[in-house]
């Protein structure tokens, strides 16, 4: 089973494209090659795919990344599943995966929300929905500063908040503060959670 993360941007008509794509780009490139591994498609829409155990980690990492950028937000599907066809280009490999994944983008246009999962067990699908619809309104409400923060200490394990002063020019205390602001801790327990889930499929 693979991981498929299809993808838009929300409110790319207001920001400059050339400094988000830039960044979304070096991210996918540090993950794996395109256009097998990931591809920017039709302006603002991606797709990329990972490991089932990597893809929480890798959603938040372009999650956080998306919203460093002054009013923009980012819609994510994540979908579970097989790859039956693994073509040159990703947006024409195919399998389950792929489909839940492409299916769920266009659920997610619709009903507002901006993540959610499909795999081929309903219930771990009910689970990890709920925890995402949860998680996501604390996500969605990210300030600059704060996915800055989240987006370093996801992309940097070993990174200290002695080095995020350092990189951002602030007190440590403001580091510790925006971590807590931004619930960091409760997010590496909601990965585990989530990983342990995903193992079940």
């Amino acid at each position: 089973m693979i991981a498929v993360i299809t993808g838009d941007i929300i409110n790319s008509q207001h920001a400059e494209t050339e400094v988000w794509i830039t960044k979304l780009k070096n991210l996918l490139e540090h993950w794996g090659s395109a256009p097998s591994t990931w591809e920017i498609y039709r302006g603002d829409e991606f797709q990329f795919k990972c490991k089932i155990d990597e893809v929480f980690w890798r959603f938040l990492a372009i999650k956080s990344l998306i919203k460093s950028q002054e009013n923009l937000d980012v819609r994510i599907a994540i979908g579970i599943g097989e790859e039956n066809f693994s073509s040159e280009k990703i947006t024409e490999s195919n399998g389950t995966a792929y489909v839940h994944s492409g299916r769920l983008l266009n659920d997610l246009k619709n009903d507002g929300h901006t993540v959610s999962i499909k795999t081929s067990n309903d219930s771990v699908d009910r689970d990890l929905n709920i925890l995402l619809k949860w998680s996501s309104k604390d996500f969605d409400s990210w300030t600059v500063a704060n996915a800055e923060i989240i987006h370093e200490m996801i992309m940097n394990k070993d990174i200290t908040q002695e080095d995020l002063a350092k990189k951002f020019a602030i007190s440590q205390s403001s580091v510790s503060q925006r971590l807590k602001r931004a619930n960091y801790e409760l997010i590496v327990e909601t990965n585990q959670y989530f990983r342990k889930k995903i193992s079940e499929l």
